[in-house]
């Protein structure tokens, strides 16, 4: 949040231009040539990679696509775009330029030499952080697999498949640093990325989000926007990190993830304008049948979406959490912009919980609410993506407005788990829950009525009747760019 006191003026960015070198099997600018070891172990780990994007990656055949490669690393720009068979897509590990004098910038560690190996009292700690963070890139991309066939343009396709190869990308950053910091168990996790799979009853995803089902394109875009942006600020307390090769690791990748959030941002604001501008057209909210999303449809994958990412920050008040801080493992959002004494030893701050059929709140330590400080900031952002959204019914003349649902809605994880709390605030019990739930939360039906307007357009420069043009196309590209080669003939 800039505005909060607690924040100053952002750091200027720095470093030289790394760039990477693509002559490898496995593409890099961490020097993977210079140890054999390790290159074996990650080049045997590659065929078994490949094999999953095969098997789990996306299902619609394509000749190639149009995408964006990382060349180099640095704040001078990094992109390359050319159309590219997805499965010749060079995948690698990119970290961001090292700064040989970056020092802890928190906790008890505060002001000693960043970590360039894993202290042994940590480890354990880092491995659990990287294992999850790594278990999340596979899964979103396991969730999305059928998507291409319901693509509401061939823009929209490309965007998608972007979105695919990079979250495949950050599954390398995590194997990388589980095969050259962690030994033998951190191989054994590296294969364990592979074999747990979304959804699956036996060996499913370790978050709850990633196994959920992603039945449309508007639950795609809900999810770029919502759980992709946690994504972001679980990235961003990780390049805090007094572990200097995690930090440089997610230091890049959040380059990356400013795309996914780009995705979700503009996919909801066209979809928004154009159920805008067909409600303002036939004077009515019910657009199904003109082939648009009614808002309250939208409102409803909306409170969803915001639900199960909210629960990915875990528990309002967590001792690891803590340790993690106090240790050096995991900072705070923008832990250099904070106007406070980096070890938090005596702060505090106020929570809500839920008491007596109401919401209450009391003053926590503030080493306790890490996760409920991330959150904060979190929900700031997300406030800020709706009002820009509600913006197309202002402009179409319409009283009608998206909202974000209270903190404690739906919400199965933390101080709000076994409460029932309406988008407004209101806790609820069992029987009024049960009696408005489905005004809140997409139904069978919702979805089934979605899913019949997810026909796939893919006519260069058409799109679906349910969502608006965008403004630009991709790398100053027009619109109609054939962004896309599908692989059979005839399709397009």
């Amino acid at each position: 949040m800039s505005s909060d006191a607690r924040t100053g003026a952002a750091p200027l960015p720095t470093g030289p231009l790394s760039q990477i070198d693509y002559s490898e099997r496995i593409p890099n600018n961490v020097g993977l040539n210079e140890d054999r070891r390790l290159q074996r172990a990650l080049e045997g780990w590659q065929p078994k990679f490949l094999d999953w994007w095969k098997q789990l990656g996306p299902a619609l055949p394509t000749k190639d696509v149009y995408l964006r490669t990382a060349i180099a690393v640095g704040r001078d720009g990094w992109a390359h775009f050319a159309h590219v068979p997805m499965e010749e897509y060079r995948w690698g590990i990119f970290l961001a330029e090292r700064n040989p004098e970056r020092v802890v910038s928190f906790g008890k560690h505060k002001g000693e030499p960043a970590w360039q190996e894993v202290p042994g009292e940590h480890r354990a700690d880092l491995l659990r952080l990287i294992v999850v963070q790594g278990d999340t890139e596979p899964a979103s991309v396991e969730q999305q697999r059928i998507l291409g066939n319901t693509a509401p343009s061939i823009y929209d396709l490309r965007n998608l498949f972007q979105v695919n190869v990079e979250e495949g990308r950050h599954l390398w950053a995590m194997v990388y640093l589980l095969h050259a910091f962690f030994g033998r168990e951190g191989r054994e996790e590296a294969e364990q990325l592979l074999k747990r799979n979304s959804g699956n009853a036996d060996a499913p995803r370790i978050l709850g989000a990633f196994n959920e089902e992603t039945t449309d394109w508007l639950q795609f875009f809900m999810f770029t926007y919502f759980t992709d942006r946690d994504g972001k600020y679980q990235l961003g307390t990780l390049k805090e990190s007094a572990f200097d090769p995690l930090a440089r690791t997610c230091e890049f990748m959040l380059k990356e993830e400013a795309h996914h959030m780009f995705v979700g941002t503009t996919g909801v604001q066209r979809m928004v304008e154009r159920t805008a501008q067909v409600m303002k057209e036939h004077q009515t909210k019910d657009i199904f049948p003109y082939g648009a999303i009614p808002l309250d449809v939208i409102q409803k994958y909306l409170n969803f979406q915001f639900a199960v990412s909210m629960d990915l920050f875990g528990s309002e008040q967590s001792t690891n959490a803590g340790n993690y801080y106090t240790s050096g493992v995991k900072g705070r959002w923008m832990e250099s912009r904070r106007k406070d004494d980096h070890v938090l030893l005596e702060a505090t701050r106020e929570m809500n919980y839920v008491a007596d059929g109401e919401i209450r709140t009391r003053t926590v330590p503030m080493l306790s609410a890490l996760n409920l400080d991330l959150r904060d900031e979190y929900v700031a952002d997300c406030t800020h993506g709706v009002r820009r959204w509600n913006r197309a019914f202002e402009e179409a003349g319409l009283e009608d407005r998206l909202i974000l649902p209270h903190e404690g809605f739906n919400r199965k994880v933390g101080v709000y788990a076994g409460h029932h709390v309406s988008p407004a605030g209101e806790v609820l019990d069992d029987e009024a829950w049960a009696a408005r739930a489905g005004d809140w939360l997409p139904s069978a039906e919702d979805r089934q009525a979605v899913a019949a307007l997810m026909i796939p357009e893919y006519e260069y420069g058409k799109f679906a009747s349910w969502i608006a043009p965008p403004r630009t196309g991709i790398n100053e590209q027009p619109v109609e760019f054939d962004y896309v080669h599908l692989a059979e003939e005839g399709l397009l």
